[in-house]
């Protein structure tokens, strides 16, 4: 088959593709990527046919809105940037389709391949990588500024998701149906409820012991493990990276994100908080823009390391609540200080919580003195450290990546997935 792999987002989207990918193409598939221009490198080296979606200074210049870390203000900002990709994913997955050779492999926001789908029957797997996306009443998911949600009776839950639903169709439903009304195809509506899910396959990247799937998730919904690849078989730790892990004690990381550009006030926080407890610590960024001018004694910069080499040379780890971030750490059994901006970051730092491997500090609120303070009393925290270790184990039992080929192509009829592992206990 020719896979042609759709991820739409930052670092932590596109990872797990070409983890997918690079076992697609182990398997005898033919692979294409067709994602953000800034991500072209890596999927070469991979061994991709690439398509960029949008130039890499397109993407250089949104990661550059602060905007787009905003708990509110990023959703018509991200608007901005979905909706005219709906039609150009539509059109390259038209121009590349052949029927019984050519499936997709798409992600959240990759609406067009649900466009493509409906209009050309388009063999389509939706990758969920969050589990924020699955609406539930018993459950509900925590968005920016609705985690009173769950404070409120189960029946009356639902009203809020509809209110949801009106205030996105008002964003996304005009442009999507013009383009479905030029197609001949129906409107839609209730964009995120239920049609943005692939209806023949739909797969969601996190175990059910980090979000237990509930009764009222679309029914061709399959939980399977994280998909653990941060890039390491593609780039590797730096010799100087390598020698400040190996000069003293383990060092607490801090990283605000893969795709943040703008985030002076929680670098110049951190490596203050790291300096007040006389801890070696690193700030993880690719943009050094950020980082302050004169960095305290043993804080170092690291543009890049892989996470599964690096967490678990970590004490802790300080992050802004990516899944892919949140399960690195988990896998690594180190301790998390979670500070949440937007998206599904507020979710994931309250499932870390119920877990008992993280503590959170509200973004308003963190400066050196709280981020200190949480972190002194986190790696003084043993019950912390067992949770930790117990979460880790847990990540012996499956292959995120292998379990998620073997799901897809059961969907194209070309192997059959085993019956076991398909939910991940």
């Amino acid at each position: 088959m020719h896979a042609l792999l759709i991820p739409f987002g930052s670092a932590g989207d596109v990872y797990p593709f070409l983890g997918l990918g690079v076992e697609l193409r182990r398997r005898g598939h033919q692979v294409t990527m067709i994602t953000a221009g800034y991500f072209e490198g890596l999927a070469r080296k991979a061994g991709f046919d690439f398509v960029p979606l949008a130039s890499r200074e397109v993407y250089l210049e949104l990661i550059g809105n602060p905007d787009l870390w905003h708990p509110q203000r990023s959703v018509p900002l991200l608007a901005r940037t979905v909706i005219p990709a709906i039609e150009v994913v539509y059109r390259l997955i038209a121009e590349r389709y052949r029927p019984g050779e050519t499936a997709v492999i798409a992600g959240s926001l990759a609406l067009g391949a649900r466009v493509a789908q409906d209009k050309l029957g388009v063999a389509l797997t939706t990758l969920h990588l969050q589990p924020v996306v699955f609406r539930s009443r018993f459950q509900p998911p925590i968005h920016p500024g609705l985690g009173w949600i769950r404070q409120l009776p189960v029946p009356l839950r639902p009203a809020v998701f509809r209110l949801m639903d009106f205030m996105v169709d008002n964003l996304y439903a005009g442009p999507l149906n013009a383009l479905r009304a030029e197609l001949g195809l129906a409107p839609v509506k209730r964009v995120i409820d239920r049609w943005w899910h692939s209806p023949d396959s739909t797969l969601a990247l996190f175990p059910a012991w980090y979000a237990a799937p509930q009764p009222d998730w679309p029914p061709q919904v399959r939980c399977l493990d994280f998909p653990m690849d941060d890039g390491g078989g593609l780039e590797s730790v730096s010799p100087a990276v390598q020698a400040f892990l190996d000069a003293g004690e383990p060092p607490i990381v801090f990283t605000s994100g893969s795709a943040m550009a703008t985030g002076e006030d929680f670098f110049a926080a951190s490596a203050a908080a790291a300096e007040r407890m006389g801890r070696r610590a690193a700030l993880l960024t690719k943009f050094a823009a950020q980082l302050p001018r004169r960095l305290p004694a043993h804080v170092t910069h690291i543009a890049y390391a892989p996470f599964s080499t690096l967490l678990p040379r970590a004490a802790a780890f300080v992050h802004h609540g990516g899944i892919g971030t949140a399960a690195q750490a988990l896998r690594a059994g180190v301790p998390q200080l979670v500070a949440p901006c937007s998206y599904d970051q507020f979710d994931n730092a309250a499932r870390l919580e119920r877990l008992g491997v993280s503590v959170t500090v509200p973004r308003h609120r963190y400066d050196a003195d709280h981020v200190s303070a949480a972190l002194t009393r986190l790696l003084a925290d043993t019950a912390t450290r067992v949770r930790c270790a117990d979460c880790a184990a847990r990540f012996g039992r499956g292959d995120g990546i292998g379990a998620a080929v073997d799901a897809i192509e059961a969907d194209w009829g070309l192997r059959a997935a085993p019956a076991a592992g398909l939910v991940a206990a």
